[in-house]
């Protein structure tokens, strides 16, 4: 199925092609991340309602009893339960959506189980795209419910338009309640389970921590509604007491979805950025060996993280504007590299990239935000540089030129009778390949070629 062919399936509401989108999205592929540019424009209509709780509060028996009540209103329904991650095959647990099946005949919900796949804050990280692509697709109400959640997984409530927080009796939601995290995100608070003793109290315990705050005139005060969501009892006055909440709060609506679309774009950026690093900075190996040197304390998370800051955008910087030919580096032949990085550092502030063993040389690369300095320092006694220092100490080594493609560089040098250190590119730092110029060719001067992926 083409993306466009699926996107028009999509927009016409049929739901296989709802279900085939959905896995796109949650599976990160560039053809999901398509797929959400081209439905995009066509979504902002459906409401979301983020349902939130502890394990075994009944959230899903709860939202089995919202999605019957909604449906009298003749709402199309969407429904994401968050699951668990099974340690076997890394899909959902499905046991929201085993509680969910009396809907499974209802051509107007549609029910998906996602798995977090490890993803924190009670939310798979895809949930947002996944919700979109209900929206796009004509449900009015979009239902979230998270896996069971602890104190401050609170993703929730960057999600939704209103977040729903179910709490039980007899389950420490006394204490809970004078906590921070969870329990300041809730829109309405819901004691399920209220035939069980001791429910008075928790709700005692949730009004006792809203009686704390004082919202301004006008505001939104969450209310503790009581359901029985295995007799449905309380359940109809819940999804009114959602209605208010939309009517009253509407005006508002535009500037909670502006909030949200920020932490999702600062997420997506994020995530992309990291996808970079991973395929175009970093070679391979490399960010273990980084991570190594942390876990040993021989750098610090930030100066790594700085190190590798500076390689990503200075390897952009020169991508994109700095020609065919343009300076990567200034080698500088010294005794101790990490001595002379920590110079660099204590004088100007400049991190240090991780040391590499290329041939008999170790490797650093000091970030400047422009071209780096490259610091050799012989591996072997018998290194080149070890014979250099000898003769001139710690001095300039070489200079390194970026090209974009480097065996035709070398073969046009070749015909101009120029002398080549290496007639073929060998393998250089980070990946890249290398060639140097033999210094009677560049009037003493050693010139190193290299070229990136």
């Amino acid at each position: 199925m083409s993306e466009s062919s699926l996107s028009d399936r999509l927009l016409a509401r049929d739901p296989r092609a709802v279900a085939r989108a959905i896995t796109l999205v949650e599976n990160e592929s560039a053809v999901g991340a398509a797929l959400i540019g081209r439905i995009y424009p066509h979504t902002g209509r459906s409401y979301l309602i983020g349902v939130t709780g502890s394990p075994g509060a009944g959230k899903s028996t709860l939202v089995d009893r919202m999605i019957a009540e909604l449906r009298k209103t003749g709402s199309r329904i969407g429904v994401l339960a968050v699951d668990p991650t099974s340690p076997y095959t890394g899909g959902a647990i499905l046991g929201d959506r085993v509680r969910m099946q009396s809907h499974a005949q209802d051509a107007d919900v549609f029910i998906r189980s996602m798995a977090t796949r490890g993803h924190l804050g009670g939310l798979a990280r895809t949930t947002a795209e996944a919700a979109t692509v209900l929206d796009a697709a004509g449900y009015d109400i979009v239902i979230i419910e998270t896996v069971g959640v602890g104190q401050d997984e609170v993703d929730i409530v960057r999600t939704a338009d209103i977040s729903v927080v179910v709490v039980v009796p007899g389950a420490g939601d006394e204490v809970q309640a004078l906590k921070a995290g969870i329990m300041e995100i809730a829109d309405i608070f819901v004691v399920n389970k209220a035939d069980r003793d001791g429910a008075d109290r928790t709700a005692a315990s949730v009004e006792s921590m809203l009686a704390l705050d004082h919202p301004a005139p006008g505001e939104w005060h969450p209310p503790v509604m009581r359901t029985e969501a295995t007799t449905g009892k309380g359940v109809p006055e819940l999804v009114e007491m959602i209605a208010r909440f939309r009517t009253e709060t509407g005006a508002a609506l535009g500037a909670r979805r502006r909030a949200r679309a920020e932490w999702r774009l600062r997420e997506i950026i994020a995530r992309q950025f990291m996808t970079h690093v991973d395929r175009n900075v970093l070679a391979p190996g490399e960010f273990d060996r980084l991570l190594d040197r942390v876990a040993a304390r021989d750098v610090d998370p930030y100066a790594a993280g700085d190190s590798v800051l500076a390689r990503a955008l200075d390897r952009g910087d020169r991508s994109a504007a700095a020609g065919p030919h343009s300076l990567d580096h200034v080698g500088v032949a010294v005794r101790d590299g990490q001595a002379m990085a920590a110079l660099f550092h204590r004088l100007f502030g400049l991190s240090t990239g991780a040391p590499e063993r290329v041939g008999d040389h170790h490797l650093r690369f000091v970030a400047t935000g422009g071209a780096t300095i490259e610091l050799v320092e012989p591996a072997t006694p018998d290194a080149p540089v070890a014979k250099f220092l000898e003769k001139r100490g710690q001095a300039l080594h070489h200079i390194c030129l970026r090209v974009p493609d480097i065996d035709a560089a070398l073969a046009d040098l070749r015909q101009r009778g120029v002398r080549l250190i290496d007639e073929t590119p060998r393998a250089g730092a980070h990946g890249s390949r290398i060639a140097f110029i033999h210094p009677s060719s560049a009037d003493g001067l050693l010139i190193e070629l290299k070229e990136t992926n």
